[in-house]
């Protein structure tokens, strides 16, 4: 009698943990403060944290394509290497042992040669089992394990009792079928084969726990080496991305300085790569920008100190031309008729002058940054009654203001604050004007809100620019358009603001916000006492 031939199954194995006690889900300490100090001082939005995400991406991928590759190639070679030498080393003692029993063997020369076999290579069990024609089934079984017919599947026994038809290639009925199993969390190879002529039937049993922990080691020795990969990588990314961002901060720095106005500030320039080549542009580009402002600034200087030096010798024609106009009113009315309505158009006019002229110089004062303010304590409600009773408004404005709300600004400025808005007011909206004084926390607000349409929204935001006027069918009015644009200079000087909007209910309404203290809010010598 002899074996059936070898014939290979296909089997899978779950292979456990050989190091069910260690901690799950932690670092050890070492590596998680080397992890720390990669990611120290980094942003999510940062380009370096981007170049070490890459890096690290690369090279994870990169490392554990080839730590699988590598595990799976060895994975298959150890179990390949241990099945083909196991069921070689099986077949070969079924045709040498399992053969040579008589047709119909005793239990107790199946259990010799049991133990023959299991002797003879020890690491396998082996079950030897005959049928007898009364239907009784004869056992013999050997080796380190427990082996009984119940652990051999059930798929195997029945391919390996299937008799086949004889080829070119397998001229035998019976073949030799084998199987991975997983009994009890335990892998095992199983394999079994019929002795063709009525022979008895072999199966073999090998644990496969020792190449299970020899893969687990593998496993762990391939995931240690992508974890270190991976570090490698972020410390290389780190490394290339000072090498590469440290220009690049710089030049962030430098235009930090030159938008803070250090516009001299330069870069020094080494190398002749593409950082270089940027640092080149960006110091022509300061240089261009250093010229274009000082011309700019020249020419603003030039403008201001014409303007300041103009409005200075208008001055005095001025002064004489309002003293002659104001003797040609007092006459106005013993005037020929026909020369009345010029005399007194040639002194509102000359009036108007002077006024521009005054403005012009206050403008001058805050582009040169030459205004100062000179802090008193004010009664807030005296200084608005004061300021309407000098301009005949009081019959025109309705004034709400408590008693003994005293606030440290600049009285005089103050009164030209008060005097634009109001007079704003009067002029545009219209009469009864409403002022309105209160505190909150350390805020002085003033509140002049007009009896009239509002302002047009497309005019809005530019209420408070320089020569603006609303209506363009009236270029020429009483203003000079620089009144709101003095208001809300002397607010600014005050640390304060002006805002504008159109009321609930109609009418135009202009907030004043100061310091109550102003001196706490100014520093730098722009106050004084």
């Amino acid at each position: 009698m002899r074996p059936a031939a070898a014939r290979q199954g296909r089997g899978s194995a779950v292979l456990p943990d050989p190091h069910p006690d260690r901690p799950r889900g932690r670092l050890p300490p070492g590596l998680a403060a080397v992890i720390n100090a990669l990611f120290a001082g980094l942003r999510w939005t940062s380009l370096r944290l981007r170049l070490l995400l890459v890096f690290s991406l690369v090279a994870l991928v990169a490392a554990v394509s080839a730590s699988g590759i590598a595990y799976w190639l060895n994975r298959e070679a150890v179990l390949t290497r241990t099945q083909e030498a196991a069921l070689g080393d099986f077949r070969q003692e079924m045709q040498d042992r399992a053969a040579a029993l008589p047709a119909d063997p005793t239990p107790e020369e199946l259990q010799r040669t049991a133990d023959l076999m299991a002797g003879s290579a020890p690491g396998y069990s082996v079950l030897l089992l005959d049928e007898r024609p009364d239907g009784r089934t004869v056992y013999g079984a050997a080796g380190p394990d427990a082996f009984r017919l119940e652990d051999v599947p059930e798929s195997l026994r029945r391919a390996v009792n299937d008799r086949q038809k004889a080829t070119a290639a397998h001229d035998a009925e019976y073949h030799m079928y084998w199987q991975r199993t997983k009994p009890h969390g335990k892998p095992y190879l199983v394999g079994g084969t019929r002795i063709v002529g009525g022979g008895p039937t072999g199966y073999m049993y090998k644990s496969l726990a020792q190449e299970r922990d020899d893969l687990n080691t593998l496993g762990w020795s391939l995931a240690i080496a992508t974890v270190l990969a991976l570090l490698g990588s972020a410390l290389l990314a780190q490394v290339a991305a000072r090498t590469v961002l440290k220009p690049v901060q710089r030049l962030g720095d430098a235009a930090r300085r030159l938008g803070e106005g250090e516009l001299d500030h330069r870069l020094d320039v080494s190398g002749n790569d593409e950082l270089a080549d940027l640092s080149h542009t960006f110091n022509k580009t300061a240089e261009a920008l250093e010229k274009k402002v000082a011309d700019m600034s020249a020419r603003e200087e030039a403008s201001r100190r014409f303007v300041a030096d103009m409005s200075h010798e208008l001055r005095t024609p001025l002064t004489a031309l309002t003293a002659v106009a104001e003797v040609l009113e007092e006459e106005v009315d013993d005037l020929d008729p026909m020369i009345a309505p010029a005399v007194t158009l040639v002194v509102s006019e000359t009036r108007r002058l002077y006024d521009l002229v005054e403005n012009l110089m206050e403008v001058t004062r805050f582009d040169a940054g030459t205004a100062r303010l000179v802090i008193d304590d004010v009664d807030v409600a005296d200084q608005v009654t004061a300021c309407i009773d000098a301009r005949a408004w009081l019959d025109a404005v309705e004034l709400d203001a408590e008693r003994g709300i005293v606030a440290r600004l600049d009285p005089r400025r103050l009164d030209v604050i008060l005097a634009n808005l109001i007079g704003n007011a009067l002029k545009h909206g219209g009469s009864p004007v409403r002022v309105s004084v209160r505190v909150e926390g350390e805020w002085l607000v003033i509140a002049v809100r007009d009896n009239g349409p509002g302002i047009p929204e497309e005019v809005l935001p530019h209420v408070f620019d320089r020569f603006y006027k609303a209506s363009a069918s009236r270029p020429k009015s009483d203003g000079s358009g620089l009144g709101l644009s003095i208001a809300v200079e002397n607010a600014h000087i005050h640390g304060g603001e002006i805002t504008a909007a159109n009321a609930e209910g109609g009418g135009a309404l202009f907030t004043l916000r100061l310091p109550v203290d102003v001196g706490k809010v100014i520093a730098g010598g722009d106050a004084q006492e």
